[in-house]
């Protein structure tokens, strides 16, 4: 079941990985950062998603 977590999950990871190679080619090692971060919270989200499916689905 996709929901609303999973899809903000999967976003956060997309941007998250866009910056961390936007902070390598350009030796911004501050946006890198930021995008290893946003990486975290995006499979944070997704993570979320799974436990809500699995309380959803175990009612």
């Amino acid at each position: 079941m996709t929901d609303e977590q999973h899809i903000k999950g999967e976003a956060k990871k997309m941007e998250g990985r866009a910056k961390d190679a936007a902070g390598s080619a350009t030796d911004d090692a501050e946006l890198q950062a930021e995008g290893k971060k946003d990486k975290v919270e995006g499979e944070a989200r997704k993570t979320a998603g799974d436990v809500k499916d699995a309380a959803d689905n175990d009612k």
